[in-house]
């Protein structure tokens, strides 16, 4: 092969598995999108090679469940869907059915042979029928079957395996009618993808899932010619896709990302409705990769130690009351950490983090905070086991300033997380709700325009006078499809309880100043309707929904 271009092809390789693919309109990763559904297909074909070594009655129920679910790129492809009715014939026949058990047992034997030597045992007393008689409609199907052995046994897709084996200078297909030289070909060629790799794939069938990855940018550098696929496209950045999704400067996603690895922690602090805690899920899902290795918890006065780290819970076992220890949020999200992916980001969102008692909630907890890795363990208060804070375990606290226990932050807690502002009147807020209208007035065709609700919503902060710093208005208040329909009502039960709620020993002005239809007329007579946004760059967080109103 040409090492040049294995080189590049493997490095491009690690970033598919390392971070995500772009499929479709959306990132997918390679390990949901390849390696979940034929996980269920080994499993499945398992449970049948089980019954058909042991001659038990339901191996052929058991052998159609696995070729005909789940739905997925192996199974609905052309010549596998049309092999299911031929198994059916067989399976259906007395006489054939007896030899495609025999043929199976062939297939399936633990008796040492090659995988292209099982291919031709199979090959050998499998009946006859009329659509399994050209090359063309065996080998796939075949090596679907090989799947119940496991991770050596990848599937068998000539179209893909041909151009990829031509770009990199590998040896073509041997010549036809002979199905098991081809299919010991797929595997030698993967087997080498697998050794020149530096990280994964691991085993053959994650080579074959990276091979069909792959199979764009191969033919985009064949159609190229220039033979060089680091200079060919690259799926776009996550951040940049994320950026574009919540209306945020991609600048500002990448600062955030900067600040975790620095500390491994941080809290976006702002007025309630500016996104914090929808842009703190959107972040951590992107950077991790998985919604499973993201948990998002929230604090509230009575919240403590016991219920975020780890503590004695009532139960009653047998009728009799008692009490067992158990691990709160942040060691479960400790234990993934530490024992699902040490290679992977894994997130603790803390929702409201200023809402408990901090320095009662965290405990010890505060030193490992601060220093992490090897050799820094403490006690925990209701276990002898030594705890440390693993290296990829990741924090994103939200804070509300408008919410006045904000002053109970101590410094202890701010030396070990970095603070990034979400503020209606600075970057990379400001402008979101104007930029989001834009938007919507185009995918949701909004007959009525709504461009004059950002210069309401400016106007009335500035009514806020010196509350506006802590407790201005946030966009995500009107950041809802039916917005046109619904402003009136959001306004009346939304912004104004919350405007009486901050400006409390003002309320007889409220009613004239914060006036819909008044701001909106003080807004069409100002010389300057439309105020400056900021520094220049695009700003702005993402959609919120209900729950997150208040961050």
């Amino acid at each position: 092969m040409d090492r040049d271009k294995l080189d590049a092809y493997m490095e491009q390789g690690q970033w598919l598995f390392e971070k995500r693919i772009y499929e479709d309109g959306e990132y997918k990763q390679i390990d949901k999108h390849e390696m979940e559904y034929k996980e269920e297909i080994i499993e499945r074909l398992s449970k049948a090679r089980v019954a058909v070594l042991n001659d038990r009655d339901d191996w052929d129920s058991l052998l159609m469940e696995a070729m005909k679910r789940p739905p997925n790129n192996i199974t609905e492809r052309h010549q596998h869907a049309r092999f299911r009715p031929v198994l059916e014939v067989w399976c259906n026949s007395e006489g054939d059915r007896a030899a495609l058990l025999n043929a199976l047992k062939a297939l399936w034997a633990d008796d040492g042979k090659l995988p292209g030597e099982r291919v031709k045992a199979f090959l050998d007393w499998a009946p006859e029928h009329e659509n399994f008689r050209q090359d063309a409609q065996k080998l796939t199907p075949i090596s679907c079957l090989l799947m119940a052995l496991g991770h050596d046994y990848p599937p068998f897709l000539s179209a893909n395996l041909s151009q990829t084996y031509k770009y990199l200078g590998y040896p073509p297909h041997p010549p036809k009618g002979n199905l098991a030289e081809i299919y010991d070909h797929e595997l030698n060629f993967l087997d080498q993808i697998v050794q020149h790799s530096e990280g994964r794939p691991v085993d053959l069938l994650e080579a074959q899932s990276l091979v069909w990855q792959m199979k764009g940018f191969v033919e985009e550098q064949m159609k190229n010619g220039n033979g060089n696929i680091e200079n060919g496209p690259k799926p776009p950045d996550p951040l940049d896709v994320l950026a574009k999704e919540l209306l945020l400067p991609p600048k500002f996603l990448r600062e955030i990302t900067d600040l975790l690895k620095d500390k491994r922690q941080v809290i976006f602090q702002g007025p309630p409705g500016t996104g914090k805690t929808y842009v703190a899920r959107k972040l951590a899902e992107c950077l991790a990769g998985d919604k499973d290795r993201v948990e998002l918890v929230q604090f509230h006065p009575s919240y403590a130690y016991e219920d975020f780290v780890q503590g004695f819970r009532p139960t009653l076992e047998d009728g009799k009351a008692g009490f067992v220890l158990r691990d709160g949020p942040l060691l479960q999200m400790t234990d993934q950490a530490l024992f699902g992916n040490p290679d992977k980001m894994y997130f603790l969102i803390i929702d409201e983090i200023n809402r408990g008692n901090l320095a009662k909630v965290f405990g010890e907890l505060y030193f490992l905070l601060e220093y992490r890795g090897e050799g820094n363990e403490m006690r925990l208060q209701y276990s002898d086991a030594e705890f440390s804070m693993p290296e990829n375990l990741y924090i994103i606290g939200t804070m509300n300033t408008a919410d006045r226990s904000i002053a109970l932050v101590d410094a202890a807690l701010r030396r070990r997380f970095h603070f990034v502002e979400f503020h209606p009147e600075k970057w990379p807020v400001n402008g979101l709700l104007r930029e989001w209208l834009k938007r919507e007035a185009v995918d949701q065709e909004w007959s009525d325009t709504m461009d004059w609700l950002p210069g309401v919503v400016e106007r009335a902060n500035e009514k806020m006078g010196d509350q506006r710093q802590d407790a201005a208005i946030g966009p995500s208040y009107f950041m809802k499809d039916d917005i046109p329909e619904k402003l009136g009502l959001v306004w009346k039960h939304n912004v104004i309880p919350y405007v009486e709620e901050q400006l409390y020993d003002q309320r007889g002005r409220i009613k004239a100043d914060f006036d819909l239809q008044t701001l909106r007329d003080e807004v069409n007579r100002a010389p300057n309707a439309r105020p400056p946004e900021g520094d220049g760059e695009q700003g702005g967080s993402g959609e919120t929904t209900a729950g997150d109103e208040g961050n």
